[in-house]
This record gives structure tokens, sequence and C-alpha cells, in this order.
């Protein structure tokens, strides 16, 4: 047997008659000293009764005889069986795992600290309770080492300095990642037969030895960015007024006062902070 076999056993209540028959006989062979008697019903009650077995709602049994798999029961309900089986049970129920924040390089070689949560459930319970050995502790080293790997295969984030432009990352594509991670995740617990019904990244930083040299280039970063879009728009200003006041005549400007008006324009615009205004009262010339 090298796949799961659902497998349908007896209901427990007729059993449990039968049991509470045989515990009224040996009582009244006692009763009426009945020895032979009474120790027959004995051997049947303490026969009977370890074959009951509970299956609750989203577990299951693994039926087992003497080391062969018989089969597995999943329907819930209360059952009786031979009572030679071994009867192991497999939660079925989906599970959250957290795994603990793990130091990795990501693809441009920088440290950073990382997490995953996992939903997962058993699907397959003769993978699970036989191809290895402890399948909860199999999804937990299993999440460790995918969450390394998905880590080295992108950047923690894009830089406009950097020249190379990532389509992935860990911080901004959150669903890729995601989708990444899961599949990652599918493939390496198959063996298992566990389905991953969700993945994750749980928690994702820079390492602490880095973190303030990066958190100063993303600041560096935003602030050219900004005065880029700044210088863009001031001189688009500038050439509007300039193209205006020539266009209605307003003033007529030679080729050193238009570099002059240009050039405060320009501080104006660009400064970061407010301007002051110094009010002309006499002539261009003076």
């Amino acid at each position: 047997m090298t796949e799961e076999k659902i497998i349908k056993l007896s209901s427990g209540y007729f059993m449990l008659i039968l049991l509470i028959l045989f515990i009224i006989g040996g009582i009244t062979s006692l009763v009426n000293s009945v020895i032979p008697l009474f120790f027959i019903f004995l051997l049947l009650t303490i026969t009977t009764l370890p074959g009951f077995f509970l299956v609750n709602p989203n577990t299951s049994k693994v039926i087992l005889l003497f080391g062969k798999y018989i089969g597995t029961v999943k329907e819930n309900g209360f059952y009786w069986a031979n009572p030679l089986y071994r009867k192991k049970g497999i939660s079925l129920r989906a599970s959250n795992f957290d795994s603990e924040r793990v130091k990795v390089n990501d693809k441009l070689g920088n440290p950073i600290m990382i997490s995953t949560i996992a939903v997962w459930k058993v699907k397959d319970t003769f993978k699970a309770a036989f191809d290895v050995d402890n399948y909860e502790n199999f999804v937990r080293v299993q999440s460790d080492a995918a969450v390394r790997k998905l880590a080295s295969l992108y950047p923690y984030d894009n830089f406009e300095d950097d020249g190379k432009a990532e389509e992935i990352t860990l911080r901004a594509s959150v669903n890729e990642v995601s989708q990444a991670l899961e599949e990652e995740l599918s493939e390496r617990l198959e063996m298992a037969g566990i389905e991953v019904l969700e993945a994750r990244i749980g928690y994702l930083a820079y390492a602490q030895e880095i973190a303030s040299a990066m958190l100063k280039r993303q600041q560096a970063t935003a602030i050219i960015a900004a005065r880029h879009k700044i210088v863009e728009g001031a001189v688009s200003m500038v050439e509007m007024a300039i193209d205006k006041l020539s266009e209605q005549n307003v003033v007529d400007l030679d080729e050193e006062r238009k570099a002059a008006m240009v050039s405060n324009l320009m501080v104006v615009l660009c400064s970061d902070k407010d301007a002051a205004p110094i009010v002309n009262t006499g002539t261009l010339n003076h």
C-alpha cells in the first residue's frame, strides 16, 4: 500500500448494545454463582471494549493491523472495529504556522530579517503518517528552507541609483512573492501529503546592522526624486512666464535681464523656504 485508502467500518452502537448485554449477563452469572459463564462474559466484555472509537469532525483515524496499513476512516461518527487494530489519529483541520525570523541575504546580498506565515492541512493521511517521520516538524523545517530560498531570488527593494529595475521585489510585490512562496511550499510539502492553503511573508525588514544606512538611502532617494519634480515644474513655469510677458508686450527684456529674471524665479520656485521679496522703488537701471 503506497496511497491513502478510505474505509468504512461498522457502527459502534450495535456493538455497544452487545457490550451492555455481556455486562448484564456477567453480573447475572455472578449473582447466580455460575462462575464459568461469568468468566465467559467477562472475557467477551474485555475483548469487545477496545474496539470502540470516535472520529470527530475534521479528524481521521489511520487503521493498522500488526504494522500493515488497513485504511483511513475520515467520516465522523462512533465506530467499532477489530480490537487488534491500532488506531492513529490525524487532524484534518487547517493549521497556522508562523515561522521564526531568520537572517538571510536577498538577491543583492543585503542581509534581511524575514519570516513566513502558512496555512496548511493534511490532505493525504497515508503520506503524513508513513512517508515522513513527523509531519508537523516537517512543515516547520521545509517552511524555513522555502523562505530562505525565496529571499535569495528577489531584492528587498528597488533603488533608482542602482541602474537596474527589478520587476519583483520582496517589499513591493506582495501578491507575486506570496504566490511564489505558496508554490515553493506546496512542492516541498507534497511528499508529506500536506496541502498549502495560503502562504505569505509575515515579517520583512533589513537586518539591524544595515537598517539605519538603508533608511538614509531611502530618504536620499526620495529627496532626489522630489527635487527632480520641483526643478521640472519650475523650468516649465519660468518658460511660461517669459513667453506670456513677451507675447503680451508687458515688458521688453534684453538677454541679460531675462537671465536675471530666470535666475530669480528659479531661486524662488526651487527654494524650500519662503522668499523674502525686495521692492524696487526706483527705476530698472538702479
